[in-house]
C-alpha cells in the first residue's frame, strides 16, 4: 500500500479531477490524502479521504475575490501576483510535513510548492495539468485569455502564436520572485518559471483531459500521458430532482444554461440575457443558478423555464438541446461527454482556449461575455439548434470521451512509473 498526498489549489472545477484520482487510487488499496483548500475539508472527508489543509487561504465563494480572479484581462495577474506566488513559502511550510514520509506526491499546476519539496527532500513526484493551455505549447498556441483576438492572427501565420508563447514566458518570468526567493533561501537553484516549465514533474506528467482537446506537440515534456478526464459522477448526486424530471418530461429537450462553480458568483447580467434569449426563440430551459439563488429568481419566469440551484451535469447535460456554459475544464468534459451541441461563454484563465477547442471540434460556437445580449444569444443558440452538424459533431466527440477511462489511465501510469504496490 502506497502513501500519496495529492496536492491542489482552486475552484471545485480545480479540486474535482484530484477527488477523481484520489478515489481511483483508492479503491486500488493505497492510502491516500488531498491536501488543499480548508474549504473543501468537508468534501473531501465525506469521501473517504484523508485532508491536509493548505495555504494561501482564500474563501472560493467569496464574491469580492472571484470576481478580481474570474476579470478577463486581468483575473490572472492578480491570481498569480497577489495570491499564489505571495503564499508560496505559507504553501510550503504547510506541505513539508505532509510530503516528509510519503511514497509519492502528486501535484497541480497552482502546488507551487510541490516542486521545491521534491528537489529539496528527493520526494517522488509526478504533476497534473487540466487543460491544455498549462502547456503553452508553441505548436498549438493557445488563447491568450486578455487578447483572445490574437489567436485569430494563426490563419495568416504561425510566427504571431509563437511570438506570444515566447512572450508570455518573459513577461510572466518576473512574477515568480517570491518562489526564487523561497528557493535561495533553502540553497536551490532558480529553478525554471514556475508557470511553465517549473510545474511539469521530470518523472510523470498526468494531462487529466480528452485527447480531443489537443494532441501531443513537440514542444511538451517528454513523459506526459494524455489520460482523459476524471470523471467521477457519484460525489455530484446520482439523481435528478423530482422538480426537474418533471420539467424534462413535460415538453421538448430544453436548453441547459450553467457557469459552474466560480463564474457563476459573478454572473453579470448572464441569467437576465439569457432569460430574455430563451423567450426570443420560444424555447424551453433550465437555469442552473447557483446555490441559494433559485428560489428568488424562480417567480420571474414563465413555465417554461425552470430555475435550480443547481444539478448533476452529468445527468442534466445529454438531456438538454443544448448547453450553454463558461467552459471551465469540468463543466467542459462533462459537456464532451453529453453528445450535446455547446454555446461557449468563456471568462478567464483556460476557459477561452477551451471553447477555442471545442469549436474547433465543430461542436461549439462562442460568445465573449461582453458581448452576451439576448440577441447575440438567440442568434447563436438558434444556428446551433438549425445546423445538424453541430449535432453531429457533438456525438462524434462524445463518441471519443465516452472511450476513455481517465482515472484508470492515470493509476495505471502512476503505478507502473513509480512501481506503488496496492
Amino acid at each position: 500500500m502506497a502513501r500519496i498526498v495529492i496536492s491542489c489549489w482552486g475552484s471545485h472545477g480545480d479540486i474535482d479531477p484530484s477527488l477523481g484520482l484520489a478515489l481511483g487510487l483508492r479503491a486500488r488499496g493505497h492510502a491516500v490524502a488531498i491536501a488543499t483548500l480548508e474549504h473543501y475539508r468537508d468534501l473531501v472527508t465525506r469521501n473517504g479521504l484523508g485532508f491536509h489543509p493548505i495555504r494561501p487561504l482564500v474563501d472560493p465563494t467569496d464574491v469580492d475575490v472571484v470576481r478580481r480572479i474570474m476579470n478577463q484581462t486581468r483575473g490572472s495577474d492578480y491570481l498569480l501576483r497577489k495570491v499564489i506566488y505571495p503564499g508560496v513559502a505559507s504553501m510550503y511550510d504547510d506541505l513539508v510535513p505532509v510530503l516528509g514520509d510519503v511514497d509519492l506526491a502528486v501535484s497541480h499546476p497552482l502546488s507551487m510548492a510541490v516542486p521545491i519539496i521534491a528537489e529539496q527532500f528527493n520526494v517522488p513526484w509526478a504533476s497534473t495539468v487540466l487543460a491544455p493551455i498549462s502547456f503553452f505549447s508553441r505548436h498549438d498556441t493557445p488563447v491568450f485569455p486578455p487578447a483572445p483576438w490574437l489567436k485569430s492572427l494563426d490563419r495568416f501565420a504561425l510566427w504571431p502564436g509563437r511570438a506570444l508563447a515566447s512572450l508570455a514566458r518573459a513577461t510572466t518570468a518576473p512574477w515568480a520572485r517570491e518562489v526564487h526567493a523561497l528557493r535561495h533561501r533553502l540553497g536551490l537553484s532558480r529553478g525554471q518559471n514556475p508557470l511553465f516549465d517549473g510545474q511539469h514533474s521530470p518523472h510523470l506528467v498526468l494531462a487529466l483531459y480528452s485527447r480531443v482537446l489537443g494532441a501531443p506537440q513537440p514542444d511538451w515534456p517528454p513523459n506526459v500521458v494524455v489520460t482523459g478526464h476524471m470523471f467521477h459522477d457519484g460525489p455530484h448526486g446520482t439523481t435528478l430532482t423530482p422538480d426537474v424530471e418533471a420539467f424534462l418530461a413535460a415538453g421538448p429537450p430544453p436548453l441547459l444554461f450553467t457557469l459552474g462553480s466560480s463564474a457563476v458568483l459573478v454572473p453579470g447580467d448572464f441569467w437576465k440575457e439569457s432569460i430574455a434569449a430563451v423567450q426570443r426563440l420560444g424555447q424551453r430551459a433550465i437555469l442552473l443558478v447557483g446555490p441559494g439563488r433559485a428560489e428568488a429568481l424562480r417567480p420571474q419566469l414563465p413555465s417554461s423555464i425552470l430555475a435550480m440551484d443547481g444539478a448533476p451535469h452529468s445527468l442534466l447535460m445529454p438531456r438538454a438541446a443544448a448547453v450553454v456554459q463558461q467552459c471551465g475544464i469540468g463543466t467542459m468534459a462533462q459537456s464532451l461527454r453529453s453528445g450535446r451541441p455547446m454555446l461557449a461563454v468563456p471568462f478567464a484563465h483556460d476557459q477561452p482556449d477551451n471553447a477555442y477547442r471545442a469549436g474547433r471540434l465543430g461542436m461549439s460556437r462562442t460568445v465573449f461575455p461582453k458581448q452576451y445580449r439576448a440577441a447575440r444569444v438567440a442568434d447563436e443558440l438558434g444556428r446551433l439548434l438549425d445546423d445538424p452538424a453541430y449535432t453531429v459533431a457533438a456525438a462524434r466527440t462524445a463518441a471519443v470521451v465516452r472511450s476513455e477511462r481517465g482515472i484508470e489511465a492515470a493509476c495505471d501510469a502512476l503505478e507502473s512509473r513509480f512501481s506503488l504496490k496496492a
